[in-house]
């Protein structure tokens, strides 16, 4: 099957993006334990004070799926939606390089 590449903006609402990014950073520990996430960082873009860009790899698109039914993504995802202004989300087909 064909791994899964996720860039998510999360466009936080004023003066609620270091508490977002505080949130998915918890959640990318606990992605560390998650079967058939290859990679899971989040990153805040230099310019712009209300983004929060996460970066994902998943060895299927299953493998994702699932972790989003995991008790501790619905607790998380819960806490970060009264932040979350809106979302963009672009699905890649990662083919290789380096850290693959």
């Amino acid at each position: 099957m064909d791994k899964l590449g996720l860039y998510t903006k999360f466009t936080a609402y004023e003066g609620s993006r270091d508490r977002l990014a505080e949130l998915l950073l918890e959640a990318a520990g606990g992605m560390e334990a998650v079967q058939g996430c290859d990679l899971y960082v989040v990153n805040l873009q230099d310019n712009d004070a209300s983004s929060v860009w996460v970066t994902e790899i998943w060895s299927d698109p299953s493998a994702h799926q699932a972790s989003l039914s995991l008790e501790e993504s619905k607790r998380l995802i819960q806490e970060a939606r009264p932040l979350i202004a809106g979302i963009e989300q672009i699905k890649l087909l990662p083919l290789g390089g380096k850290g693959m």
